[in-house]
């Protein structure tokens, strides 16, 4: 058996955890530079608040019925996140536990005999509300893909199912899936879904279930169809990820807090990212062969309709490495190449690709000594901005003044990794 922990409205409830006065009061936390919003509560839902709508045009509706808006405190749930998942590790064993994003995780329970699941998965959901204040909806099913139909029962309506339901009967997974539009099953996009409408007269998961593996073979992607089907079947397809398997491309970026116009702004943000990313990139002990940045401008067009373009380059790297300041001087001549007079530029990115282990990486014999001293210099870096935070050690390159930074204007305490803004008890 499979599970799927999620957490409930996860931004919104890391917000709730140090705001108790908020239980039971609609909460919103808005994208970056505080565009739309990307997190609501059940409160907020019952008002009409929509999912990804922009800031401005609900400012009003939020107004006038006292909503609480957040900007997006990316430290606060990174940080509660790693300790929703460290709970479940703890639970259920670290090698049973796939981390699927910031706020879902996959559990093996499939040591666990059947007549225990219900009392687990509700032990699940207690304990990681009671060690980290975070909510969950715990679904079980005999596959990936039910266990993620399941979940999303569990949470339709809570006070009946106390946002845990177990799919460990066929009458159960029957009722589930009859239960579940086409549109709602985890790896059906909406084009697949407006496909299997329109053209086969597929309106929930149990008629899709009945379809043949070999039709969805056919109609739906080759192996990837047929793997829906088959989970849809309760036929275990997707397997459960090693947690410890490193990416195979790390990628950072951000939107800029004002239209940047400036090359040396474009240079200092790219230069921040590409340090980020090379921080990810020593964390799971891994060197990049290839870095490319990528840019969006803001432009207008004749007409001055809004005309976004995507623009990046590329560049191929001597010999991999992870060493920052290696692959800020790479970045950099790119940014100057993909740089125009003139354009306002909305956003701009770096992606590490051609990963490999950074243990086998051979030195180099015609470099002085120093040159393969860097990995002491990376980790020493790394050790005093963890410990000190705010980039206390950072490249000139990335600069001082970020007046690119994105806006976070509504941004509460981090309350987790900042000592001066730790919770104050009166």
């Amino acid at each position: 058996m499979k599970a799927i922990v999620d957490c409930n409205s996860f931004y919104c409830s890391c917000e709730r955890v140090f705001r108790p006065d908020l239980l039971n009061k609609p909460v919103v936390v808005l994208s970056n530079n505080d565009g739309c919003i990307i997190s609501r509560t059940d409160e907020a839902k019952s008002l009409g608040i929509q999912m990804a709508g922009p800031y401005y045009q609900a400012r009003g509706l939020l107004e006038q019925n006292n909503v609480a808006v957040f900007s997006s405190n990316y430290h606060l749930y990174g940080d509660m996140s790693k300790r929703v998942m460290d709970t479940l590790r703890m639970i259920v064993g670290g090698d049973k536990v796939e981390v699927y994003s910031v706020d879902e995780a996959f559990l093996d329970l499939s040591q666990v005999p059947v007549n225990e699941l219900e009392n687990l998965a509700m032990e699940i959901r207690n304990t990681v509300e009671q060690w980290t204040g975070i909510k969950v909806s715990v679904g079980v099913a005999p596959s990936k893909v039910l266990s993620k139909v399941a979940n999303r029962l569990s949470k339709k309506d809570k006070n009946a199912t106390e946002c845990v339901m177990v799919l460990d009967k066929e009458e159960k997974v029957v009722d589930a899936l009859q239960r579940t539009p086409i549109g709602e099953v985890w790896g059906v996009g909406r084009r697949y879904a407006d496909k299997l409408r329109d053209w086969w007269g597929i309106y929930n998961a149990l008629q899709l279930r009945n379809m043949s593996p070999a039709w969805a073979a056919t109609h739906m992607g080759g192996v990837t169809g047929e793997r829906l089907v088959r989970e849809l079947r309760a036929e275990p397809c997707i397997e459960m990820k090693d947690p410890l398997e490193s990416k195979k491309m790390i990628a950072t970026t951000r939107m800029f807090g004002k239209p940047v116009t400036e090359l040396r702004d474009l240079r200092e943000a790219v230069a921040t990212y590409t340090s980020r990313a090379a921080e990810k990139l020593r964390r799971q002990y891994c060197a990049a062969g290839v870095i490319q940045v990528f840019v969006v401008t803001n432009n207008y067009d004749n007409n001055y309709s809004y005309n976004p373009q995507t623009k990046g380059l590329y560049s191929t790297l001597p010999r991999p490495t992870s060493n920052t300041h290696e692959l800020i001087r790479e970045a950099l001549p790119l940014v100057e190449k993909l740089f125009r007079k003139g354009s306002r530029y909305l956003k701009a990115g770096i992606t590490l690709s051609g990963l490999v282990p950074d243990d086998s990486i051979q030195g180099n014999l015609f470099v002085p000594h120093q040159e393969n001293l860097n990995r002491l210099l990376m980790e020493t870096i790394d050790n005093v901005n963890f410990s000190m935070r705010d980039d206390m050690l950072k490249f000139c390159a990335a600069g001082v003044a970020k007046n690119w930074k994105m806006r976070q204007e509504l941004r509460s305490a981090r309350f987790t990794t900042r000592w001066e803004e730790l919770m104050v008890v009166k």
